[in-house]
């Protein structure tokens, strides 16, 4: 028969053997939930990255389109805007997420787009639709 202080000490020299096992559970475990977490927050911030990005161009289209018609001088430094931030537009890199530039480019892109907005008078917040369900950045 066993004594009672003798299971308590084998007990106790199992204790470091569970601990280390649910710290290797609880890490893989930990690890599983993070990186699923990461994709979603990625997801979502990659979603509204190119929705912000996608509406500039957008925007930067039809006010090409519609300036092309009018070749005054005025116009001429409207659409050389316009191609810039078309360019930037273009060359920013959607699918590398680890490009280290990436948020300094976002920044220049919507500082151009806010010049533009000015050089063409309008508000530069792009509410579009309800207040509810406006779209804005």
């Amino acid at each position: 028969s066993v004594s009672p202080t003798r299971s308590l000490t084998e007990l106790w020299f199992c204790i470091p053997r569970f601990h280390g096992e649910g710290y290797q559970e609880g890490l893989a475990e930990g690890s599983h939930a993070g990186m699923a977490e990461g994709r979603r927050h990625g997801a979502l911030h990659g979603a509204r990255l190119g929705s912000e990005v996608g509406c500039y161009l957008g925007f930067a289209l039809t006010w090409h389109c519609l300036l092309q018609k009018c070749t005054d001088e005025k116009n001429s430094k409207k659409i050389r805007a316009l191609d810039s931030l078309i360019g930037m537009i273009q060359k920013f890199p959607y699918e590398d997420p680890t490009y280290d530039k990436l948020q300094e480019d976002l920044e220049k892109i919507r500082g151009k787009f806010k010049q533009v907005c000015s050089m063409l008078n309008i508000q530069s917040d792009l509410r579009i639709g309800t207040e509810r369900s406006s779209l804005t950045f």
